[in-house]
């Protein structure tokens, strides 16, 4: 299969459609996401095309886990969680939507369960979990 460059991301990377940015590098980005199965839910992206971890280059790779890694440690004390999920899907048949390289993360509570996927959250509690985000990444966890 081929990289589609009007995936959401890519068009999420150029600019072209809004995102709520919590963390950007030289080669990846961290956005909200707008269907959170936990409070704090985000993915991480490459800024490069991929469309998932079976094309993707090692350097692409190495890149996002390493955000991965940052963010998920200021996940932990932005939702004073005790764990975090981190998910990854490849192609449709492995549960994959959008086709371009991403990892979910989500912030979790002992015992708690993710809610349902596919459900739209509410935009200012999106908007303020990722001010709390920032808050923890700025101050240089």
């Amino acid at each position: 299969m081929k990289y589609d460059n009007q995936n959401i991301f890519a068009k999420i990377l150029r600019g072209e459609i809004p995102s709520e940015c919590v963390y950007e590098d030289d080669h990846t980005m961290v956005i909200m996401d707008i269907m959170p199965r936990s409070n704090g839910h985000v993915l991480v992206i490459p800024k490069t095309p991929a469309r998932n971890m079976l094309d993707a280059s090692s350097e692409q790779l190495a890149a996002c886990m390493g955000t991965v890694q940052k963010i998920s440690k200021a996940l932990l004390v932005a939702f004073d969680a005790d764990g975090i999920t981190l998910q990854q899907f490849n192609e449709a048949a492995g549960g994959q939507e959008v086709f371009h390289l991403h990892f979910h993360l989500l912030p979790r509570h002992t015992d708690d369960k993710p809610g349902r996927p596919g459900i739209m959250g509410d935009m200012a509690v999106i908007k303020k979990n990722a001010d709390k985000i920032r808050t923890v990444i700025n101050s240089d966890i």
